[in-house]
C-alpha cells in the first residue's frame, strides 16, 4: 500500500477513491509518542507550556478532497461540503525539578494527561467537536461554500501532583500540591469548498435528436446520461494521486534532543490537472456526440507541477470546460447526473424558469458557377433558411471570441468551406469566391453553436464544378491558339510543297 501511494504516473479518468483507501489504511499506523517524547512531521508548530512542551496539532488529511492544478502557481484544494478530517496530536511532559532544602522536599509526578476535546474549524466557527483523541478522526459538514481555512484545534491538559513533606521523624508533616497546564495548539489548511450547481439547456435538432448543453461555473468532471443510457461526457481534467511529501519522515523530540525517522502512515490526495487528451464522450460509437465546449482560458500549470509527475498535461494554454454541448437521439434532463471533480460529490442540473427548448432548423446552401474567364471562375454561394427562406448572416464585423456564458444570443461564428478557404455571407446571405484551379468545389457551412445562436441552424453543403473547356467561348479560344500554333508549320509544309513542284517543272521542259 505504500508504495502504491508513491506512484505520480497512473491517471485515472475520473476522481478516485483509491487516495482515501490509502489514506485511511496508512492513517492506522501513525502513533503518538509516549509521555517523554513527542512525535511531529518536520514543519509542525510547536507550542511549549511550562509542563507541556514539543506540543502540536497536525492535519494528516482531508477528504474527500481533490487538489486542482489550474494554472501556474494555483494549486486549490478543494474539499467535499461533508467529508473527514485526520490528524495527529502529540506532547511531551516536563516535571518540575525535585528539591530539597533543608527538611523541606517536594518530588512530582504525573497524575493525569491528555487531549481533552478536538474542535474543527471553518473560518471563525466550530464545525465539528470531537473527544480527546491524539489521532482524531472528525467528521464535518459545511454549509457555505467558496474558499476558507480549515483549522484542526486541540486542548491538551497535563495535571501534575507534587508530594511536600516538611521536619523530621516524628515532627514530619507531608502532604500534596497540585498544579494543572493546559495549552491549545492548531493547524491549518485553505481550502474552496466544493459547490456543484450545474444547470442545464435543451434543442431540438430536425432529425428529433436532442441537444443539451451543461454549464457550471467551478471547475467540474463531467455527466452521465443515466437512465437506460451509458453515454457518459468528460471535460478537460484528469487525475492522478500522489502523497503528501510533508510526512514523509517524521520527528521524534525528546529532553535529550530531536531524531528523525521514515513514517509508516503517509497521506495521499487527488490532484486534477488539464490533460491534452481533452474532452471527451463515451461510448464512441453509439454514444452522445460532443459538439461544443466552452470556458475560460489558462496557461499550462506544468511548469509548477512536481518533476517526477509524468501524466500528460497539456504543454500550453487551454480552456478549460465550463461548459459541454452534445447531441444523442433520446436525452432525457431528469437523468442527467453531474459529477465534480471532487469525488461523491455530484447534483442534478437545474433549468431556468420560464426557458424552452431551443428548436435547430435547417439550412439550404447551394453554390454555383456566375462567370469565367478562362484561367479562373467565380462562384457564388447562398445560404438561406429552409424553412422561411431568409439569409443566413455570418459576416458580422463585431464578431466576438465565443463567451464563456451558458447560453445566449450572440454574433454568428459559424462559416463556410470552399476552396480550402473560409468564407462567410453577406447581409443577404451571399458570399463569392474565386477559383483558379479546375475541378469539383464543395461548399459545406460549418454552423455556429446553438447554446449562442437564436435561432440555430445544422449544417448543410453543395457542390459545383467547373473546366475551361466546357465553355463554347474556351473551345473557340482553344482554336485559336491552336491555329496560331499551327501556322508556321503549315506555312512551312505549303513552302516545301510549292519548290517541290518548282524542281519538278525544271526536271522536266
Amino acid at each position: 500500500m505504500q508504495e502504491l501511494s508513491r506512484c505520480t504516473d497512473v491517471t485515472f479518468k475520473e476522481p478516485p477513491d483509491t487516495a482515501a483507501t490509502w489514506t485511511r489504511s496508512d492513517f492506522t499506523d501513525l502513533s503518538p509518542g509516549d509521555r517523554s517524547t513527542s512525535v511531529h512531521p518536520p514543519d509542525a508548530e510547536l507550542t511549549d507550556n511550562q509542563s507541556i512542551v514539543d506540543a502540536h496539532a497536525s492535519l494528516f488529511a482531508v477528504q474527500p478532497s481533490t487538489r486542482l492544478h489550474r494554472e501556474p502557481g494555483d494549486a486549490t484544494l478543494y474539499v467535499a461540503p461533508e467529508g473527514t478530517v485526520r490528524g495527529l496530536v502529540d506532547y511531551r511532559v516536563r516535571l518540575p525539578g525535585n528539591r530539597s532544602v533543608g527538611n523541606r522536599s517536594v518530588e512530582w509526578g504525573v497524575a493525569d494527561q491528555g487531549v481533552t476535546e478536538v474542535r474543527l474549524l471553518a473560518g471563525d466557527d466550530v464545525v465539528a467537536r470531537a473527544d480527546g483523541s491524539q489521532t482524531p478522526v472528525v467528521d464535518y459538514a459545511l454549509e457555505d461554500s467558496g474558499s476558507t481555512t480549515l483549522t484542526l484545534e486541540a486542548d491538551i491538559e497535563v495535571q501534575l501532583q507534587g508530594e511536600a513533606s516538611v521536619g523530621e521523624g516524628s515532627a514530619e508533616r507531608s502532604g500534596s500540591i497540585a498544579r494543572t497546564d493546559t495549552v491549545t495548539v492548531t493547524d491549518s489548511i485553505d481550502v474552496s469548498v466544493y459547490d456543484l450547481g450545474a444547470y442545464s439547456y435543451e434543442a431540438t435538432y430536425p432529425n428529433g435528436d436532442t441537444g443539451l448543453a451543461i454549464h457550471q461555473t467551478a471547475p467540474w468532471h463531467g455527466f452521465a446520461l443515466g437512465g437506460d443510457d451509458d453515454g457518459r461526457v468528460r471535460g478537460v481534467w484528469r487525475y492522478y494521486t500522489a502523497r503528501d511529501t510533508g510526512w514523509d519522515v517524521l520527528n521524534a523530540s525528546s529532553a535529550g534532543g530531536t531524531t528523525q525517522r521514515a513514517s509508516e502512515a503517509l497521506p495521499v490526495y487527488v490532484h486534477a490537472y488539464p490533460a491534452h487528451v481533452g474532452p471527451r464522450a463515451e461510448p464512441i460509437r453509439d454514444g452522445p456526440t460532443l459538439v461544443d465546449t466552452w470556458g475560460t482560458g489558462h496557461g499550462s500549470p506544468a511548469p509548477s507541477m512536481h518533476e517526477n509527475v509524468t501524466v500528460g498535461v497539456v504543454d500550453g494554454p487551454y480552456n478549460r470546460t465550463d461548459g459541454l454541448a452534445v447531441r444523442h437521439e433520446d436525452i432525457d434532463a431528469d437523468d442527467i447526473v453531474v459529477s465534480g471533480i471532487v469525488r461523491n460529490v455530484t447534483a442534478r442540473p437545474s433549468t431556468f424558469v420560464g426557458q424552452e427548448t431551443r428548436t435547430i432548423r435547417r439550412s439550404n446552401l447551394t453554390i454555383e458557377r456566375i462567370d469565367t474567364d478562362g484561367d479562373s471562375a467565380t462562384l457564388r454561394i447562398e445560404l438561406r433558411d429552409e424553412t422561411t427562406g431568409a439569409p443566413i448572416v455570418l459576416d458580422n464585423p463585431i464578431l466576438e471570441e465565443r463567451s464563456a456564458t451558458p447560453i445566449g444570443v450572440q454574433p454568428r461564428d459559424g462559416y463556410i468551406t470552399v476552396a480550402n478557404q473560409r468564407v462567410r455571407t453577406n447581409t443577404s446571405g451571399v458570399a463569392v469566391v474565386t477559383v483558379d484551379e479546375p475541378g469539383s468545389y464543395t461548399a459545406t457551412y460549418e454552423p455556429e453553436s446553438w447554446r449562442a445562436n437564436d435561432p440555430a441552424y445544422v449544417g448543410d453543403s453543395d457542390s459545383v464544378s467547373w473546366h475551361p473547356l466546357w465553355e463554347l467561348s474556351e473551345w473557340l479560344r482553344l482554336l485559336y491558339h491552336g491555329a496560331v500554333a499551327l501556322a508556321p508549320f503549315l506555312v512551312a509544309l505549303y513552302a516545301g510543297y510549292r519548290i517541290s513542284a518548282f524542281l519538278q517543272i525544271d526536271q522536266h521542259p
